[in-house]
């Protein structure tokens, strides 16, 4: 019998699963996790009504496997919404076995269920095994454009 993913949106029982994914990812990126204040912040807004952010959860034969976490942004000029995909991870141990795939593609399907013109989303310039995943499933950098961020709180 083969392996099958299943995609859900995560609930509030599965807050930590969502932060063990979180911090799963710190690790990989070599970043501090959240401390426990960000992490109460993180889980107060996925569970609010609204969220400000969704999670959904990866699993591989009824374990967690992985994680997207994602929002809305908004195009003025395209006068669409678009989805931003924050976060991507897949557990170590399920890394090669589709989860990332079918995540992607969850994620591609929900901007289209959402009326979102893009899914977007922006990846470290040395993680090659990233840059070759988004490139595999048509994700293609945007030369002329550069990420920026201003921080606010240090």
């Amino acid at each position: 019998m083969g392996e099958e993913v299943v995609i859900r949106r995560a609930e509030p029982a599965d807050g930590p699963t969502v932060l063990r994914m979180v911090c799963a990812l710190a690790e990989y990126e070599e970043l501090p996790a959240p401390d426990a204040g960000a992490q109460q912040r993180l889980l107060t807004d996925l569970f609010r009504d609204p969220p400000p952010l969704q999670a959904f959860l990866a699993e591989l034969d009824g374990e967690p496997a992985g994680c997207a976490l994602v929002f809305r942004t908004y195009s003025t000029f395209r006068g669409l919404p678009n989805l931003y995909v924050e976060d991507l991870v897949v557990l170590p141990e399920f890394r090669g076995r589709g989860v990332g795939t079918e995540l992607f593609r969850f994620c591609a399907d929900e901007a289209r269920r959402q009326g979102c013109g893009r899914l977007e989303w922006a990846v470290l310039d040395w993680n090659e095994p990233a840059l070759r995943f988004y490139e595999r499933h048509g994700g293609r950098p945007v030369p002329e454009w550069r990420l920026y961020r201003l921080d606010l709180q240090e």
